[in-house]
């Protein structure tokens, strides 16, 4: 490989809130074992070591000793949609189809509030990101759950007769729909895409689609996005991306949407500006374009190769030595979504029990009750090889051990 996917960074004191606030993966201070370190394994960033162009492109702008009111620079456009036509297939991108946003979660309001009135019901599958929930909670929409099921090969899938059951019932005009999934890590196939936005324009459904994840597609899947599969797609739906979770940048804040809609764009853009915050900072531009070229489209391959390979290990090692756990092998994302309910009943533990335990091992995973999952928990795989496997180790030796 050309780019390092196996230094183990020491991140403490670093500003990192994986490792500097690790209370918050379990809401509490927990004592780890004597000659045990710490382990990252709960908020979704990564521990690997930034992509070099990224850092030369700051670099470089920080050479010029000034930072005072700028223009976004037609290069973050065009680095934009080069990327999203060599990475997604996308064209007909223009620049003004494109809208900066301090970030998705924001986003997903602004485009919420375009679509709909406070209080209004919002159609959203469970399991839920726990982002989404305290956006729309704290924003006075009412969230209606439509459940993944999954089949028996264990894929979540959408159950298309429950949406539109709920999406009648409960006169719902929008939905937040998030693909790669998270925290089921499921990849839509073109034509669950199709069937779901068949099923939108029926009933005048208006779609914000979290694409946050998209280039971050494992095991030679392949993300289609939302907005491609129809002319209809295409004019109801408000797309939202960020190199964020792709290079490990949420730190600079910076993400954007994409809408082919003209009046929506208009809207958009007044429902973004009404705080008066959301502005792009100077930095994270440069960033970006930094990311979105042929070394970032070659670095996020590598990575791809490095996930994939950590989560064969991870759901492989679960099969065979923590039985009662179950766990959809993802086709996007870095995330697993563990149902340990049977493991938990089998020898009697509660699931904060076992959360407690796997992090007095240092290892630092994260409690899925918060993600509408109720024996559940959410585990990081982005990190190098040797701390994923040394956290497997850890759990079969001091967790999953009865």
């Amino acid at each position: 490989m050309n780019y390092d996917f196996t230094t183990i960074m020491d991140r403490k004191g670093k500003d990192a809130l994986a490792v500097d606030a690790p209370e918050g993966a379990i809401g509490k201070q927990v004592q780890i074992k004597d000659g045990l370190d710490l382990i990252p394994m709960w908020v979704a960033d990564m521990n690997f070591p930034v992509l070099p162009s990224i850092q030369e492109a700051v670099r470089r702008r920080l050479e010029h000793p000034a930072f005072g009111y700028f223009l976004p620079s037609g290069e973050y456009y065009d680095s934009i949609i080069r990327w999203q036509e060599e990475r997604n297939g996308v064209t007909g991108l223009a620049r003004e189809c494109i809208g900066y946003e301090n970030g998705v979660l924001g986003g997903v309001v602004s485009a919420l509030n375009v679509f709909c009135s406070r209080g209004d019901s919002v159609l959203i599958h469970t399991p839920t990101y726990i982002g989404f929930t305290n956006a729309l909670t704290n924003n006075g929409y009412h969230m209606v759950h439509s459940p993944l099921t999954r089949d028996e090969n264990g894929i979540w899938r959408m159950d298309f007769a429950d949406m539109e059951r709920r999406i009648v019932e409960e006169k719902i005009h929008a939905a937040v729909f998030c693909s790669p999934h998270n925290p089921c890590g499921r990849v839509w196939e073109r034509r669950e895409l199709e069937q779901m936005m068949e099923l939108f324009e029926k009933h005048d459904v208006m779609v914000v689609s979290d694409e946050i994840w998209s280039d971050i597609i494992l095991h030679g899947h392949k993300h289609i996005p939302t907005q491609s599969v129809s002319g209809e797609a295409r004019n109801r739906t408000i797309a939202l991306y960020a190199p964020s979770k792709t290079f490990n940048l949420a730190g600079l804040v910076g993400s954007y949407h994409i809408i082919y809609n003209k009046t929506l764009q208009d809207r958009m853009e007044k429902e973004s500006s009404l705080s008066h915050y959301n502005e792009m900072n100077v930095l994270s531009m440069h960033a970006l374009i930094g990311a979105y070229q042929p070394k970032g489209a070659e670095w996020v391959d590598e990575l791809r190769q490095v996930l994939s390979e950590n989560v064969d290990f991870a759901c492989d090692f679960i099969r065979e030595h923590f039985k009662g756990v179950e766990v959809s092998k993802p086709e996007g994302t870095y995330m697993l979504f563990l149902d340990c309910m049977g493991w938990c009943e089998k020898h009697g533990k509660t699931i904060d029990e076992l959360q407690k335990a796997g992090c007095e091992a240092g290892v630092f995973w994260q409690d899925g009750r918060a993600f509408n999952g109720s024996c559940h928990i959410r585990m990081n795989l982005a990190l190098p090889s040797a701390r994923v496997q040394e956290a497997f180790r850890r759990l079969e030796r001091y967790v999953f051990c009865g």
